[in-house]
């Protein structure tokens, strides 16, 4: 079993498919809206406190790989520790044995020699493709790539090499194209049926939450999915703290195959048209902010109230909660079609007459926004009548107004 391998050249395979099976992670925000495939690239940017640790670790602990290859870069060497302590006493939810049985920790913490810390992303990719070759979904997570290109500046600078922008070597943009270019779903060499995969997320740490410096701009040039964390929905205490107008997944695409096959065929449609949604509740928002909510229509009214309950119903997650902190694929899309479903009856209670006030008051709305965490995965029948409970609430206010 012993084998040598230069670890900045990527390990051959016979070929490479296509991204078109997602990489699920249990977390709505990533799942639903902008999903990573597998043998796809991500990166996950932010300030300071914005949560992209816990976010990261979220994807490590849930994500349906069968090993997970975590790599400490340049990071504080509690983070690691604490990654340690926690995941032996995590289960895996597929095998039932502990976390760490299947999880590869590459730690070269911050006060580890600078050498060391530029050839961590490296050895982990590597080992990441090891396994690849034996025919398993790996998940690399990389926290964080920023701090490798400080380290990747401090050689360039001992070397005495010119510098480019912010000091940064001007093979930066190269070097970050290299390493993200061994992500991919391959088949393996020396057997026909052998298939594995690498997911590459690297964490960016932008100082002062700047997405126009250097690691940041070149990294978005590389990857296809971007979740860009916002420090005021951090602050505000909305968690995972992925920014909806600033992020993408230039998946989404393909991977509405695999939903519309094993979920349901509507899912994008429905995904769509919640995302529409929020886009109008952003636009929305600079009038309410100038002339006050009572300036808009009761039709935009509900834009902004349905809004609102997309962002805690579903795009808020709670990591320490035990039902919430992992959610099925079925879930959020029945999470995602009760919540749509209630945004169009309350376009069709408007047009018959009936008060937003009404509509505000109804029992459901309560419902819906605690079915995230009331509601385990293997209840989904509950969910079945909570869609039929709103349906007989708006039959009654209707039904009251038609009457009058």
């Amino acid at each position: 079993m012993y084998h040598k391998w230069p670890v900045r050249k990527p390990r051959p395979y016979h070929k490479r498919h296509d991204p078109t099976i997602p990489l699920l992670t249990g977390q709505r925000v990533i799942d639903t809206f902008f999903p990573i495939a597998k043998g796809g690239t991500g990166s996950i940017p932010g300030a300071f406190g914005t949560g992209k640790t816990v976010t990261l670790h979220q994807i490590a602990k849930w994500a349906d790989s069968q090993v997970v290859v975590y790599i400490g870069c340049g990071e504080r060497g509690n983070e690691m520790t604490e990654v340690l302590i926690e995941f032996p006493h995590l289960k895996d939810p597929r095998s039932g044995k502990p976390l760490m049985d299947r999880t590869v920790l590459v730690a070269n913490t911050s006060n580890m020699p600078v050498a060391a810390r530029e050839a961590s992303i490296y050895t982990g990719v590597t080992i990441a493709e090891y396994y690849r070759d034996m025919g398993k979904d790996v998940v690399l997570v990389a926290d964080s790539t920023s701090r490798w290109a400080e380290a990747l500046r401090e050689m360039s600078g001992r070397l005495e090499e010119m510098p480019a922008e912010e000091g940064y070597p001007s093979y930066l943009a190269s070097r970050l194209a290299e390493f993200y270019e061994r992500a991919g779903r391959v088949r393996a060499l020396g057997s026909p049926d052998r298939d594995g995969s690498v997911t590459l997320i690297g964490a960016v740490s932008p100082s002062g939450g700047d997405f126009t410096e250097p690691v940041t701009t070149h990294t978005m040039r590389f990857i296809k999915t971007f979740w860009a964390l916002d420090a005021k929905l951090a602050y505000s205490r909305h968690y995972p703290s992925i920014n909806w107008m600033n992020s993408y997944s230039g998946y989404l695409a393909d991977i509405a195959k695999w939903w519309s096959k094993n979920i349901n065929e509507d899912w994008l449609s429905l995904r769509s048209e919640a995302y529409s949604i929020l886009q109008r509740e952003d636009t929305l928002k600079e009038i309410v902010r100038l002339l006050g909510p009572e300036a808009l229509p009761d039709e935009e009214k509900l834009i902004l109230e349905v809004a609102r309950m997309i962002k805690i119903g579903m795009l808020q997650q709670n990591s320490f909660d035990d039902v919430d902190t992992y959610c099925s694929p079925e879930k959020q899309y029945k999470l995602l079609k009760l919540l749509v479903g209630f945004y169009k009856k309350g376009q069709q209670a408007l047009k018959e007459d009936v008060s937003l006030s009404d509509i505000r008051k109804l029992d459901i709305v309560t419902r819906l926004l605690k079915a995230r965490m009331d509601i385990k995965d293997d209840e989904m029948p509950k969910l079945d009548q909570l869609e039929s409970d709103m349906q007989d609430q708006f039959k009654s206010i209707t039904g009251v107004k038609v009457s009058n």
